[in-house]
């Protein structure tokens, strides 16, 4: 626990979570942080895959520390006819489902959206899938490196002379996330306004978001599809630089760090050729707009990388901030840890936190976006222990007894 936690404004929204890995999850971690109660159902024994990704000690990793907190864990065999009752009995008092399977799979299991529905009418199910829900792609498997590559994001992803290559986090997933937890909740919003004003339940076709990874990338590429189509504009790689933008980029400094500039603001160019001492760029003509200067990006970028070379990081951004000029440093993780910034609105929480072997203090967790009430609220737990809550959730939410509750363990080894 990190204190008390007084600003939830989902609280009392109960929600199943059925995901694995990162998109599900993600939405499941927004909700939670929110005041939301997150019920993670992971499978016995092994539970959700993310536990043993990038693993580097013990036998849960900070990944699913991460992804996963503010949640509770059950655990149940989704392939048991006890496991799949039990998620028909909880589904029966939750707000939201959430789920990332292969589209088809719940279906097949017999809990399906129609089976859903007649347990609880008033539940909201979102799906995230590769394809969607429908489609002929849809029935296909996919991961976040496949849909990025199909949203048209990979392709842009790079240097021009080299193949695309693929950001260091799973933005895809974390980016299909975003989307299940904000469908989620205009879907509650929705719902909820029906009861104030006493209209008919939301059918259940409108209760059913329906996320799909490659369509949640196309949705962040700007107007890389209408400049086709209305000019037959291809898109290219352009490496640290954004089309049609200049000069902006990444720049080595004296000391090989790096720092980033975004100095493309037609007033902004103007102070920045100056700050670089190079006040013919700034009083060139032909770079008084943006479509000029990209056709000279080269040029500009060579002058400005002669300029970095001969500063250290803190000095360059010294000089550029006092000019006004927007830049940056290229943070690594040690970075962000000491920030000051990060540090003010409480970005990097402190808690213990255990591998499964040993429990490791004062670790660094990023913070909960949006902010609410001037800093980050506070990270209440990290992603549970497999199946911590089980006998909890069980006898809390279903109340079932003891007995109840040992029965089921030891039925058709749903619970181990």
């Amino acid at each position: 626990m990190n204190g008390d936690h007084t600003i939830a404004p989902l609280a009392g929204v109960r929600v199943l979570e059925l995901g694995n890995y990162i998109a599900a999850p993600t939405a499941g971690r927004l909700l939670g942080d929110f005041g939301a109660e997150v019920i993670k159902v992971e499978r016995p024994r092994t539970g959700d895959e993310l536990r043993s990704w990038r693993l580097h000690a013990g036998t849960t990793s900070m990944l699913y520390r991460t992804i996963n907190r503010n949640k509770k864990s059950i655990v149940l065999d989704l392939k048991t006819e006890t496991g799949r009752k039990l998620v028909l009995d909880l589904a029966r008092h939750c707000d939201i489902l959430l789920e990332n399977f292969r589209p088809g799979t719940l279906e097949k299991w017999g809990i399906g959206p129609d089976v859903l529905n007649e347990a609880n009418p008033d539940l909201i199910i979102t799906r995230v899938s590769a394809f969607g829900q429908t489609g002929p792609m849809s029935p296909r498997p996919g991961f976040a490196a496949v849909a990025e590559a199909l949203g048209g994001f990979r392709e842009l992803v790079g240097d021009p002379d080299r193949p695309p290559v693929r950001v260091g986090v799973s933005i895809g997933d974390s980016i299909a996330g975003l989307y299940a937890a904000f469908g989620s909740v205009m879907a509650l919003f929705q719902r909820e306004a029906r009861k104030r004003n006493a209209a008919p339940t939301v059918p259940l076709d409108e209760r059913i978001i329906d996320v799909a990874l490659n369509e949640a990338m196309l949705s962040m590429m700007e107007s890389l599809v209408p400049d086709y189509e209305a000019y037959g504009l291809k898109r290219e790689r352009t490496g640290g630089r954004m089309e049609g933008i200049a000069p902006s980029n990444a720049y080595v400094c004296k000391d090989g760090s790096s720092i980033v500039v975004a100095g493309n603001g037609d007033s902004i160019f103007q102070r920045y050729m100056q700050v670089i001492e190079r006040p013919d760029l700034a009083d060139d003509p032909e770079l008084a707009n943006n479509d000029a200067r990209w056709a000279r990006r080269e040029e500009l970028d060579a002058a400005i990388g002669v300029w970095t070379a001969r500063h250290t990081q803190a000095e360059a951004l010294r000089i550029l901030d006092e000019a006004g000029v927007p830049s940056g440093p290229i943070y690594t993780a040690a970075d962000i840890c000491r920030d000051e910034q990060y540090a003010a609105r409480e970005m990097i929480q402190r808690l213990p936190v255990s591998t499964g072997e040993e429990v490791l203090e004062n670790v660094g967790f990023p913070g909960i976006v949006p902010v609410i009430g001037g800093k980050s609220l506070p990270i209440r737990t990290l992603g549970p222990d497999l199946g911590e809550h089980t006998r909890d959730v069980l006898a809390g939410v279903l109340g079932m007894s003891e007995e109840q509750i040992d029965a089921v363990v030891q039925s058709e080894g749903a619970l181990l």
